[in-house]
């Protein structure tokens, strides 16, 4: 067997826990964030959390393994190119379930506001009562900052590919910086914000969009911060750095979700008010 040359660019990955682990997990996950909406611990929610982050964290761990072992050839790296587009695809699909049922209830207030059974009346939206926020200042500073920090990632693949290794960690320093400001930023505007998540289709339209658009910045923070780790640790040379370049198009795709989000649900949806 040990004169046998492998003649092909594929090969068989090792026995691993993490497809189960994974399962079990989310399991766990969903049906504790299904008991604690319904008013009970929110423990099982947390272990089920915690499983998930073991799950991705051995199981890229064991990815990256394969990477240094030399068995991510062209033909691995390219399915996990098409893996990436497909994930990035449903993940544009995701978000265009909350856009449709943003417009659907923005479009056709009367009836969403009647089927809710609110208080308010008439056909307009924001429903009466609901102060919106101001697009032209918060949330004008939160597009500044995520499409500065598009530029800052490019930088950093630019930097990558010529081989400045300097220029990859500062581009890389400032991305993680600015993601890390736009969740603040974020924060700081849902705290301060004048209507709720329960109670009116307005708010739960609207945190469910953003928020789950927040929580995609602070994944692919966590991603981008991950890929900086392993530019001090001596990966990624400009011929090999699939994880750094998924990083980018993923942080790429929460920059141009954030543009969507901005000029509908904040400008187009403060406008209709007025």
């Amino acid at each position: 067997m040990a004169d046998i040359h492998v003649k092909h660019d594929y090969h068989v990955v090792d026995p691993s826990p993490w497809p189960i682990i994974g399962s079990v997990a989310a399991l766990i996950l969903t049906s504790g964030a299904v008991v604690w909406m319904h008013g009970g611990t929110s423990l099982v929610m947390i272990v089920g959390f915690l499983g998930v982050l073991y799950t991705m964290f051995g199981w890229w761990r064991d990815v990256i393994r394969e990477s240094r072992a030399g068995f991510h050839t062209r033909v691995v790296v390219l399915g996990l190119r098409y893996g990436m587009i497909l994930f990035i695809a449903s993940e544009v699909m995701f978000f265009v379930a909350w856009f449709w049922a943003f417009f659907d209830a923005s479009l056709f207030s009367g009836e969403a506001i009647n089927f809710m059974r609110m208080d308010f009346t008439g056909g307009v939206w924001p429903p009466k009562g609901i102060e919106s926020l101001d697009p032209w200042h918060l949330p004008l500073l939160n597009t500044l900052i995520l499409l500065t920090s598009g530029t800052t990632v490019t930088w950093a693949h630019h930097a990558l590919v010529h081989g400045d290794r300097q220029g990859l960690k500062w581009g890389l320093w400032c991305t993680v910086v600015l993601g890390v400001l736009f969740s603040m930023c974020q924060a700081y505007e849902y705290i301060h914000a004048h209507f709720h998540f329960a109670g009116n289709i307005y708010g739960a339209t609207f945190f469910m969009a953003t928020g789950f658009h927040g929580f995609h910045v602070i994944v692919g923070t966590i991603f981008l911060a991950v890929c900086l780790m392993r530019t001090y640790m001596g990966d990624f040379t400009p011929q090999k750095h699939f994880g750094f370049e998924a990083a980018a198009w993923y942080w790429h795709f929460v920059d141009v979700v954030w543009l969507f989000l901005f000029t509908f649900i904040y400008v187009w949806a403060q406008g209709g008010h007025a």
